[in-house]
C-alpha cells in the first residue's frame, strides 16, 4: 500500500493563522503543472511496484485549480502508477470554491473524497481568521456537494480563537453534526512564528485563550462527537463508522507516500524527503533537471521516535512486540519502562495484546506521554 500526495500551493488569500506553504501567484500554475507531471514521472521509481491506495491533493487551496487542470494531473497518475479501484481520493478545497457549477465539473472526476477548510461556522471568527467565505457559503457548499452525489466529506473546523467562547464552539459542533458530514478534524488554534497571528501576539492585539477553557473546548469536542456517533481514531480526527481517512491513517501507520510540488514531503520507509519550499525556485529546479529536494536518512533511534509520536497519536496505538521485532529488544525494552508509569496512572491502556494507547484522560497530555516514551 502506498500514498501520493500532491501539494497546490496556490491560494487567493493567506489566512492570518496558516504557516503551510502557499502562494498567491496565479501566473505560475502553467509552469506549476508542467513541473508537477515532470515530478510524477521522474519520481516513478520512489514506490517500486507499490500499489497506489490513496490520492490526497492538499494544499494551498487546490480547488483553485480547474476541472480540466485536476484531470490533467489525475490522467498521468493514472497512467504511470498502478491505482487500486478502491482508491480513496481526496480533494482539500474552500467552500466559496465549491459552487454548484464547481461541484459538478469535479463530480465527473475519480475524487471520491473532499476535505473543506470551514473552520467555523461564525462571520466574526472567519473575519478574523482572513478566510475568504461566510458561514451561509459553507453550509451551502456541503449541500453543492451532497447534491451531486459527493457525500463522502470532511470539514476543518478550529477552537480556542482569541474571545472564543465555550458556547459558541458547541454551537459550531452542532452544526456540523447538523449538516451530516461523515468526517470532522477539529484543531486548537496555534500561534506560528512568522504568521500574521504571530505578529498580532506580539503586537498585544490578541492573546490565547486560557488553559481551562482549551480544555473544556476539546472534552467537549470528544464528548459531542462521541455521543452523536462519531469515532475518536486520532487526537484530533472523528470519523463515522467506514469513513476513517484512509490516506492520513497511512501516514500515522508509517505506510511508504511520494510526495510532490513545492514543500511536498515524501517517505520511503527508510528514508523522508521534502522537496523544496520555494513556488519559483521548484520550477526552476525542474526546468533545470537539478534535484528540488532534500533527503534526510533515518537511523533506527529516528524511525522508533516516528513509530511513537505517530503510532500513538491513533486509537491504533503502538505495539511493543512490534517495537521488539522492528527496532529491537533494547527500544521495546526502553519503551516499557518509560511507559510504566503512565499506564499505572491510568494515563496509558495496555491491551492483552501488548498494545498502548492513551486513555482519555491520557489525550489531554499526549504530547508530554510521547515526549517521554520517545528516545533521546
Amino acid at each position: 500500500m502506498a500514498g501520493i500526495y500532491i501539494h497546490v500551493p496556490f491560494c487567493s488569500k493567506r489566512c492570518t493563522y496558516c504557516d503551510f506553504f502557499s502562494n498567491t501567484k496565479m501566473q505560475y500554475k502553467e509552469p506549476y503543472l508542467k513541473q508537477v507531471l515532470q515530478e510524477l514521472t521522474n519520481r516513478k521509481a520512489y514506490l517500486p511496484n507499490e500499489t497506489i491506495e490513496t490520492i490526497y491533493f492538499g494544499g494551498g487551496t487546490p480547488s483553485q485549480l480547474n476541472a480540466q487542470e485536476l484531470e490533467t494531473i489525475l490522467e498521468h497518475i493514472y497512467k504511470l502508477y498502478t491505482v487500486s479501484p478502491s482508491a480513496e481520493i481526496t480533494m482539500e478545497a474552500n467552500p466559496d470554491d465549491l459552487t454548484p457549477a464547481y461541484v459538478k465539473a469535479i463530480a465527473s472526476l475519480p475524487f471520491n473524497r473532499l476535505s473543506m477548510g470551514i473552520q467555523s461556522f461564525n462571520d466574526a471568527d472567519l473575519k478574523f481568521l482572513n478566510r475568504r467565505h461566510s458561514a451561509k457559503q459553507a453550509i451551502a457548499a456541503v449541500a453543492n456537494c451532497q447534491a451531486v452525489g459527493l457525500t463522502n466529506l470532511s470539514i476543518d473546523l478550529m477552537y480556542g480563537l482569541p474571545n472564543q467562547t465555550l458556547e459558541a464552539w458547541r454551537e459550531n459542533i452542532n452544526q456540523a453534526i447538523a449538516l451530516n458530514v461523515p468526517h470532522i478534524s477539529a484543531y486548537h488554534l496555534i500561534y506560528e512564528e512568522g504568521t500574521a497571528l504571530y505578529k498580532l501576539m506580539e503586537a498585544g492585539k490578541v492573546r490565547s485563550v486560557d488553559e481551562d477553557v482549551s480544555l473544556a473546548m476539546f472534552t467537549t469536542l470528544i464528548d459531542t462527537l462521541s455521543s452523536n456517533g462519531y469515532q475518536h481514531y486520532e487526537i484530533s480526527n472523528f470519523a463515522q463508522p467506514h469513513y476513517i481517512s484512509k490516506h492520513n491513517s497511512a501516514y500515522w501507520k508509517g505506510k511508504p507516500y511520494l510526495g510532490v510540488g513545492p514543500s511536498a514531503h515524501s517517505y520511503d520507509g527508510v528514508n523522508r524527503a521534502w522537496n523544496i519550499a520555494s513556488l519559483t525556485g521548484y520550477i526552476e529546479a525542474m526546468e533545470q533537471q537539478k534535484p528540488a529536494l532534500e533527503v534526510e536518512v533515518l537511523d533506527q533511534q529516528a524511525q522508533y521516535n516516528d513509530f511513537i509520536l505517530t503510532g500513538l497519536r491513533t486509537m491504533w496505538g503502538i505495539n511493543t512486540g512490534e517495537i521488539e521485532n522492528i527496532f529491537g529488544e533494547k527500544l521495546a525494552l526502553y519503551c516499557k519502562k518509560q511507559a510504566t508509569p503512565y499506564i499505572k496512572s491510568g494515563l496509558l491502556c495496555l491491551s492483552e495484546n501488548n498494545t498502548l494507547t492513551l486513555s482519555r484522560e491520557g489525550i489531554f497530555i499526549s504530547d508530554s506521554i510521547m515526549s517521554d516514551l520517545m528516545f533521546v
